[in-house]
Parts: structure tokens; sequence; C-alpha cells
């Protein structure tokens, strides 16, 4: 496994590159950030850009999807303060920890903006927790497809034309675009990325599941979203993204922070809309490709100055291979999984450039330069011996 030299992300973390010198696209657009973009010109471009595109018929000026955690009041509290009207929209997991639920009701509440919660069924949701879990090595497979269509399904429905998420994931973690790209939400993006390749269609069938059941999961036509001339752009392509100083403004909007830590990162702040999103989801993660949250979370703190690589090291050590119980507990109620029929399911989505088999443990090479054992193997001996051979 090869790292990068100034953050700690592996070589085959999600749409990364590594230069001639080691360093990541990440870190690359990171310097972009702090030394290429003129911010402010960039915040005046993205208020212009809210105000031209406006629907002058609608209430609403633009939609936010919402989740309820610090950066969805950040969001909220920029557009208001800006002088615009933003209609929330957000789409429920049934996956909310009780602060990331009191975070939820705050934020129309605490600015002064009208709030859209699209809560599907409990019983789906236990559904395609097991169904996405088993197919693609994810139960929250729904929120991504519920977070990526149920905003465009308003948008369409109240003729809103501006969809504004917050950071690019793909530049503020891996440096997929250049911060001078300006890459905008794409069809192809959500099919191929935040869907992983499947779509509603591959539900049907499974645990009972109808077609009836998704009508939600289905993205407007093409038709639909050229007579309303929709689209989806990123706010961190316009306004400085930090989530520590994001962290700032959403407390002073009443925003909550988590009161215990979680088991597989030192941040009480982030991700707090799902248990699984710091939880389960993440330490499979962790399975498939070998890093984790706290990987994602040290390498951004690293990049805007909060704390050394030497130190962020340290805390991939410590939480990485942790195993997160209350999350498990949570998929478990809701599935019916146990330890080790999960843990079978989750190794096969083990990937073989990563893991190896050495005395009954997964062991991987570390960003320490050691190895780290891994928990038992759930495999029988026939499946271990050939994951051995690969």
């Amino acid at each position: 496994m090869q790292y990068c030299k100034k953050c700690t992300y592996p070589i085959n973390a999600v749409n990364i590159q590594f230069d001639d010198d080691g360093v990541c696209t990440g870190c690359i657009a990171s310097e972009e950030k702090d030394t290429e973009i003129d911010w402010s010109q960039r915040e005046q471009d993205f208020c212009d850009y809210i105000e031209q595109r406006r629907n002058i018929n609608s209430d609403y000026d633009c939609i936010i999807p919402v989740s309820g955690g610090k950066d969805s009041h950040f969001q909220a509290w920029f557009l208001k303060n800006a002088g615009f009207n933003p209609l929330l929209v957000t789409y429920y997991t049934h996956n909310y920890p009780e602060i990331g639920e009191e975070n939820l009701n705050n934020i129309g509440s605490s600015i002064g903006l009208d709030h859209y919660i699209f809560r599907p069924s409990y019983q789906l949701i236990s559904k395609m927790n097991k169904v996405g879990f088993e197919m693609t090595g994810d139960m929250s497979w729904h929120f991504h497809c519920g977070a990526w269509t149920i905003p465009f399904q308003v948008g369409v429905k109240f003729k809103i034309p501006t969809l504004v998420y917050g950071e690019h994931g793909g530049i503020d973690l891996t440096g997929q675009f250049s911060l001078h790209d300006m890459p905008e939400f794409t069809k192809r993006q959500r099919n191929e990325e935040l869907l992983r390749g499947f779509s509603h269609e591959d539900f049907i069938g499974k645990e009972g599941i109808k077609a009836s059941d998704l009508s939600w999961c289905v993205f407007p036509s093409d038709d639909e979203i050229k007579k309303v001339d929709l689209r989806g752009i990123f706010m961190g392509n316009f306004v400085y993204w930090d989530a520590n100083k994001n962290l700032e403004v959403a407390k002073k909007c009443g925003f909550k922070t988590m009161n215990e830590p979680f088991d597989r990162t030192y941040r009480d702040f982030s991700n707090i809309d799902d248990i699984h999103e710091n939880g389960i989801k993440d330490y499979l993660k962790f399975v498939k490709f070998g890093y984790g949250r706290v990987t994602d979370h040290t390498s951004k703190d690293i990049r805007l100055g909060y704390m050394s690589r030497e130190k962020g090291i340290e805390l991939v050590e410590k939480y990485d291979h942790i195993f997160p119980g209350k999350s498990f507990e949570h998929f478990a109620k809701m599935t019916n999984y146990d330890f080790e029929s999960f843990m079978k399911v989750a190794d096969s989505f083990r990937d073989p450039r990563v893991w190896k088999i050495s005395e009954n443990n997964w062991v991987k090479d570390t960003i320490w330069g050691g190895v780290q054992k891994f928990g038992e193997v759930y495999l029988d001996n026939e499946s271990a011996k050939k994951f051995e051979q690969i």
C-alpha cells in the first residue's frame, strides 16, 4: 500500500491519483484552494448565480438538500443571510441518533426556513438496508438514492431550478477535479458513483419489494429536467470549505455535537445525521478499501493545518480497525442479522490487493510501516484458500 506523503490517504482511495513526488491529488487540490482561488469573487459569483436563475413565480430561490448536519446549518445560514429564501429538503434515513434528530428539527426553525422532509416506510428501509448490504456492500444505498433524487423531484414539482449541495466530495477529499473545473451534478455521477451502478429496479422482487414501493427512487426524466432548467451545483466551489469553521456557524444556530465519542473517528461533529456513516457503513469501506472515515477526517484536518501528519497517523492507527458495536446493533435490529452472518457478507467484498490471510487473521500493510491484524476470518476454509490464491 502506498500512502500520500502529506496526508493519510492510500493510493487505492476512491478517485485519487499520486504525482511523481508521492503527493495525492486531494492535497494538490487543497493547495490550489489556498493559493489560486479568489474566494471573495467566488462568493459574489455564487450569489449572482442564484439570483439570475431564481424563478420569479416561485416562493423559493433555490433548494438546499440537507441532512441536518453542521454543513447543512452553514449552507442554510449563508443563503438566508445573503438575502435568499431557500427551501430545505431532506431524505429521512431512519438512521438518526437522538442528537441528529434534534439537529434535523432545529435547522429550519432556528434559521427561519421552510423544511420538506420525505420519510419512506420504515419497513421498506429495513428491507433495503438488507438488500443493499448484500448486493452492494453498503446498507446505505437507499440513502444515496434518496439524497440525490428527492430534492430533484421537489425541484421539478415546485419549479425551483437550482439545487445547492455542500462540498464536492471528489474535490474536497481526493482531488478528482480541479477547483478551476467548477463541476456540477450530473446524472452520470449519480448513476455510476453515488448509486454504484445499481438502480432501484435491482431491488424489485427482493425481500418482497415492489416497484410501487420505490416511486421516490425514480429520477426525473430529461424532459422534466429541461422544462425547469434544473441544475445541481456545489457550494464548496464558491465558498471556502472548512468543516471546523462551518461548525462554529452551526453552533450559533443551535447545532449540537455528539455527547459521546464515535467508535471509528475522533470527530464529534461530523456525520451525526446517520448512525452508520461513522459506523458499519464506514467499517465496510475499511473492509473494501483498507481505510475508513478517520482517514478522511485526518487528511482534511492535516491539509487545513489543524494537525500534523504524525498525529493523523496516530489517529488512523487508533480508530481505523474498530468494529462499531452500536451501529451494528441498530442495523441488526432492522435486518435480523447476527454478527457472524454479517461478517461473512462483509468478507465477500474484501479487496485481495489490500488484505491477506495469516494465521486465521486478516492482515494488511499499514501507513506506519507495520502489519495490522484484523479479526478472525469468517470464510470457510475453501473460500479462504481461493482468496489466498488470488
